[in-house]
């Protein structure tokens, strides 16, 4: 959590005279590191930005730097919050000269009213505990996955004990807990009882989605794509996909399905990164797009046979929700969150079985495909979740938190 521009707040004296009556205390920290770096917005982002969207008329801004946190006063919180949503450009330009304007506003008080850490920030940071009781907050933590617990291997050193130490911190000082799914909440307990802590007050609620905007006057590409929608990372399971498509190239050459992989590069992928910057085969069958606009996506969902989510592990499901919301087809681990979101409208196949998933592509790509047209059938019935209805369920919630 270090950017600069905000090196002064370390010293910025309380002024008591504040205008400190919002309702809610909103923790934006993530949101400002990652676009102060230029980073392009994943799917933890989204969420953050749309419960300020939501949170942010009735909230003053929470913001952590190094070994401190503030609240910021209602006008510092307005101007803050009017540059996270605006444009990237102005952001590094305005962001420092916006807060100093409003530097008496530091260190408003918490008074025991609810605090949204809606991202993980700072929940392993030293002093974060200390911090909460000492500023009287109640807080309410979004947790979107257990990963770096249950699967160590596919995250970076050290993040296992990292992660421990934010969910305990979850667990010790929540008011309450938001899941991105149940599946989620349910491995938070188990969590809880294999380290002897109590289970606070939680809900599950769906994370909602905005829907693609699909293109006008579109046409169904002739050749067969399908796409995988994912930040290429070792639980994505992208190398085996890329295995598939080498035995394919071998059996099928120019008639291959083409492949399109959609994310940036994220960690312990390696292998995947190394064939897809040399290998020759792959070249011209399979397609990397590290960046790409909603209209982009849209057009490259709506053209595909698929969607491929072969992920090993979870939390939630987000390019699930997007494909089946525009009515395109979805193959997926048999996992449960995506059991309990796409009910039984999803393929799902066993996440290392390369056999069954070939099988699965080659029939899709086929134009007289009986299980995707079967698909097509049990998708009549799907209903996205949406951001209204998912913040109609915790508004409620939070009534009885609060």
């Amino acid at each position: 959590m270090e950017w600069a521009g905000l090196d002064f707040l370390s010293s910025a004296a309380p002024d008591r005279s504040v205008t400190d009556d919002a309702p809610y205390l909103l923790d934006v920290t993530r949101l400002i590191w990652r676009r102060w770096k230029g980073r392009h917005p994943t799917g933890i982002d989204r969420v953050c930005l749309a419960y300020l969207r939501h949170f942010g008329g009735r909230s003053q801004a929470v913001i952590q730097h190094d070994h401190f946190r503030r609240i910021l006063d209602r006008g510092a919180s307005r101007a803050l919050f009017d540059l996270l949503e605006g444009p990237p450009h102005r952001f590094r330009r305005q962001l420092p000269a916006g807060i100093l304007r409003n530097v008496r506003g530091l260190n408003a008080e918490g008074r025991g009213r609810l605090y949204l850490n809606i991202g993980h920030t700072g929940l392993d940071s030293a002093g974060f505990r200390e911090w909460v009781g000492r500023s009287n907050v109640r807080p309410v933590y979004l947790v979107h996955d257990l990963i770096p617990i249950t699967h160590p291997d596919f995250c970076r050193a050290g993040e296992a004990d990292r992660h421990r130490n934010r969910m305990r911190t979850v667990l010790t000082t929540a008011a309450g807990v938001i899941g991105n799914s149940q599946a989620t909440l349910d491995v938070l307990a188990g969590f809880a009882r294999a380290d002897g802590l109590s289970m606070p007050p939680g809900i599950g609620a769906w994370l909602g989605s905005d829907p693609l905007p699909l293109p006008a006057g579109f046409s169904h590409s002739d050749h067969p794509t399908f796409v995988v929608l994912s930040t290429i990372e070792a639980r994505k399971n992208h190398l085996m996909l890329l295995e598939i498509w080498s035995r394919l190239i071998d059996r099928l050459g120019h008639d291959t399905p083409r492949l399109v992989i959609i994310g940036q590069r994220g960690w312990e992928a390696q292998r995947v990164f190394d064939l897809l910057d040399h290998s020759e085969k792959l070249r011209g069958h399979v397609v990397e797009l590290n960046r790409c606009s909603d209209e982009e996506l849209a057009r490259h969902l709506a053209s595909a046979r698929a969607l491929l989510f072969p992920s090993l592990v979870e939390g939630f499901g987000l390019p699930l929700v997007e494909a089946l919301g525009i009515g395109v087809p979805v193959i997926a681990s048999d996992l449960p969150v995506f059991r309990e979101i796409g009910r039984d409208i999803p393929t799902y196949l066993k996440a290392s079985d390369q056999q069954a998933w070939e099988a699965a592509i080659l029939d899709y790509a086929r134009p007289e495909s009986g299980e995707r047209q079967s698909q097509l059938l049990r998708m009549k019935g799907f209903k996205a979740p949406d951001w209204k209805g998912h913040f109609d369920t915790i508004e409620k919630w939070l009534r009885s938190v609060g």
